[in-house]
C-alpha cells in the first residue's frame, strides 16, 4: 500500500521533516516552561528574590515564543505537506481511471470512484496533516514528560506507571471494533452517493413517472445505513475520550493526594510538586492523543486500502503490443477496413453465457454497412470492439490490415469516431462540445460539420449560435438536437471509421435521410457502421447485417435480405405496416 501512495508524498519530504521538527522543537520549548516555574517558585519566590523571578520570568516568555513560533512553522509547513499529498494524490487517481477499460471502471462503480478521489484522498490528505504535528508531538511529549517526572520524583511516578496498563487495553479494545466500521463506513458512503448520482442523472425519467417519493425512500434508507454506520463507528470513538479522561484524572487525584503528603512531610518541594502535575497532565494528554491518533489511523487505513486498490488496478486494455512506423512513431491504421475473425466476447469471463459468438466478418474500407438486431442481439458490444472500448475474449479484429492491438488506444481511437447510444454533452457552449471532434476547426468547418448532421436549422435560431451555453449535461437542448451535435462532433474528426450506434432514433425520417447523404459526401471515404431500428435507416447500405443471440444471421443488401431473411422481412413488412419508414 506504501508503493502506491509514497511517491505522491515524496515531493514534500522536505516539508514534512521541517514540519516533524518544528513539532519536536516546539514540544520541547514546551516541556522547558514547566522547570523554570519550578525554580520560580523554590527560589525565587522562597528567597524573595525579585530579580531572579523577573530574570525567569522573562525566560519563560521567551521559551513561549520560541514554541508559538515552532508551532506556527508545524501548522504551515503540515498544511503545505497534507494538500500537496492530497492534489497529487486526486491526480495520480485520476490519471489511472483515465486508463482504466470499462471493464475497470464496472469493478469499481462510478459512485465509488467518485468516493475514493474526494472523500478518501480529503482523509488521508488531512491524516498528514494531522500526523506530522500530533505523531511527533504526542510522543516527544511523552517520553521528555516521563523522564522530567521521574528525575523529579521515582516515588511518585510510579503512582500514573500502574495506570498505563489500562489505557493500553482501553486503546486496543477500541481498535480492533472500530477497523472494520470504517471501511464499511466508505461502503456506505458509496452507496448513497450512488442514489444520489442516479437520481439527480435521471431526473427527468423519475418525474415523469411519478418516483420522487421512491427515490426520496431509497435516499432516505441509503442515508439512515450511513448514519447508523456512523454512529457506531465514531461512537466507539467518542468512548474513548470519557475513559481516557476518567483514567487520567483518576491519575492525577492520587498524585495529589500521594504528593500532597510528600510535600507536607517535607520530601518534595512546593514547586516541584506544581511541575510534577504540569508534566503528569502532558503525559495523560500526550497518550490521550496517541489513542486518538489510533483511532484516526484506523479510518486512514481504510481509506488508504481503498486508493490503492484504484492505483494497484491493471488496466483491462493496455498499448503492450502496441507497433511504431520506421519513423518512430506509433502506427496508425492506413485505411478504415475492419475484419473480425472467429471473435468470441463476454463481458465477465465468470458468464457461462457469450455476448458475441463466432463472429466472423469482412468490411472493406469506405464502404457502408447497416446492423439490425433486437436488443440483447449483440450489435454495441460488436462495434465497441473495434476502438477497443472493449477487448475481444477470443479471437481477433482488425482494423487497417492490422489487429486493433498494435495501435495505441489514442491512435486507433484518433481514427474511429463513434456517437454511442446514449448522446453525451459537456458543460460548456456548442462550440467547445464541438471542438472536441477537432480542436483545430475553423469557424467555416463547424458550420460545415452542422449542416451535415442538420443542427444548423436549430443553430441558427439560437441568439449565441455556436456560442450558445448548454448546461451541464446538454439540458438546453432537445434529445434530438443533442444527437445532431454529437454527430457534428464526430464528422469534424474526419475519421477513417464511424460508428453510429442508434445516434438518429431521436430525429425524424426525413432529417435522418438527410444526414446518412451528408455522410456519403462529407465522409465519402471513411467506412460507416450505423445500428438503427429503422430499416429506413440503413436500407441504401452496402451491406446490412442481421443480429440475433450475438451471431450474424444473415448479411446482404437490401434486396437479397428481402428474399432470404425471414426476420429481416418481417422487421420490414412491420415498418410498413406501421408507417415508420419512407414509402
Amino acid at each position: 500500500m506504501k508503493h502506491q501512495l509514497w511517491p505522491h508524498a515524496r515531493p514534500y519530504a522536505l516539508w514534512i521533516l521541517a514540519g516533524v521538527a518544528c513539532s519536536a522543537m516546539e514540544a520541547v520549548f514546551e516541556l522547558l516552561i514547566p522547570l523554570v516555574m519550578s525554580d520560580i517558585v523554590d527560589i525565587g519566590i522562597a528567597n524573595g528574590d525579585q530579580s531572579y523571578i523577573l530574570r525567569k520570568g522573562g525566560l519563560m516568555v521567551v521559551l513561549a515564543v520560541a514554541s508559538l513560533c515552532f508551532g506556527l512553522g508545524a501548522a504551515a509547513t503540515s498544511s503545505v505537506a497534507g494538500m500537496g499529498f492530497g492534489a497529487n494524490l486526486r491526480r495520480a487517481e485520476y490519471d489511472q481511471i483515465q486508463t482504466f477499460a470499462f471493464s475497470n471502471i464496472e469493478r469499481f462503480s462510478t459512485a465509488s470512484l467518485v468516493t475514493r478521489l474526494t472523500n478518501d484522498v480529503h482523509n488521508l490528505q488531512m491524516s498528514l496533516m494531522m500526523s506530522m504535528r500530533l505523531m511527533v508531538r504526542a510522543p516527544v511529549m511523552l517520553v521528555a514528560a516521563l523522564f522530567f517526572s521521574i528525575r523529579i520524583s521515582y516515588r511518585l511516578s510510579s503512582v500514573f506507571l500502574a495506570a498505563l496498563p489500562l489505557l493500553l487495553v482501553v486503546v486496543v479494545i477500541l481498535l480492533a471494533t472500530t477497523g472494520p466500521l470504517f471501511r464499511s463506513l466508505q461502503e456506505k458512503t458509496d452507496a448513497l452517493n450512488l442514489v444520489v448520482q442516479e437520481n439527480l442523472a435521471g431526473i427527468r425519467v423519475v418525474k415523469s413517472f411519478v418516483r420522487g417519493g421512491h427515490e426520496r425512500e431509497k435516499f432516505q434508507e441509503r442515508s439512515n445505513d450511513l448514519k447508523n454506520t456512523s454512529l457506531r463507528a465514531f461512537g466507539k470513538v467518542v468512548i474513548n475520550m470519557p475513559l481516557m479522561m476518567l483514567i487520567i484524572y483518576g491519575t492525577i487525584i492520587a498524585v495529589m493526594w500521594f504528593g500532597g503528603q510528600m510535600v507536607y512531610a517535607g520530601t518534595l518541594e512546593a514547586g516541584k510538586l506544581i511541575t510534577y502535575f504540569t508534566y503528569i497532565t502532558q503525559i495523560m494528554m500526550s497518550l490521550m492523543m496517541v489513542s486518538m491518533i489510533f483511532m484516526m489511523l484506523t479510518r486512514t487505513v481504510a481509506c488508504a486500502k481503498r486508493v490503492s486498490e484504484v492505483l494497484s488496478e491493471t488496466p483491462a486494455i493496455t498499448d503492450g503490443g502496441a507497433e511504431t512506423r520506421e519513423d518512430g512513431l506509433p502506427a496508425e491504421p492506413a485505411d478504415g477496413s475492419i475484419a473480425f475473425d472467429h471473435v468470441y466476447f463476454k463481458y465477465n469471463e465468470e458468464s457461462p453465457e457469450w455476448i458475441l459468438e463466432d463472429v466472423s466478418l469482412c468490411i472493406p474500407s469506405g464502404s457502408t454497412v447497416g446492423i439490425l438486431g433486437g436488443t440483447g442481439s449483440g450489435k454495441t458490444s460488436l462495434v465497441s470492439l473495434i476502438p477497443r472500448l472493449y477487448e475481444a475474449t477470443q479471437g481477433a479484429v482488425s482494423v487497417g490490415g492490422k489487429p486493433v492491438a498494435a495501435y495505441t488506444m489514442e491512435r486507433l481511437r484518433e481514427s474511429v469516431s463513434m456517437v454511442l447510444q446514449k448522446n453525451t454533452l459537456f458543460t460548456g457552449t456548442i462550440r467547445e462540445n464541438l471542438l472536441w471532434g477537432n480542436p483545430q476547426a475553423t469557424e467555416e468547418e463547424l458550420w460545415s460539420a452542422c449542416r451535415a448532421a442538420c443542427a444548423d436549422e436549430f443553430l441558427e435560431r439560437m441568439p449565441g449560435g455556436l456560442d450558445t451555453d448548454l448546461g451541464q449535461g446538454g439540458v438546453n437542448v432537445s434529445g434530438g438536437q443533442k444527437q445532431r451535435l454529437c454527430i457534428a462532433r464526430a464528422i469534424l474528426k474526419k475519421p477513417k471509421v464511424l460508428i453510429l450506434d442508434d445516434s438518429t432514433s431521436a430525429v425524424d425520417t426525413a432529417t435522418d435521410a438527410k444526414i446518412r447523404a451528408a455522410f456519403a459526401h462529407e465522409l465519402k471515404d471513411a467506412t460507416k457502421l450505423i445500428i438503427a431500428q429503422r430499416v429506413a435507416s440503413v436500407r441504401e447500405a452496402d451491406r446490412i447485417l442481421v443480429m440475433d443471440g450475438g451471431r450474424i444471421i444473415a448479411q446482404g443488401t437490401h434486396e437479397e435480405l428481402m428474399e432470404t431473411c425471414s426476420i429481416y422481412r418481417e422487421v420490414y413488412q412491420s415498418q410498413q405496416e406501421g408507417g415508420s419508414i419512407d414509402g
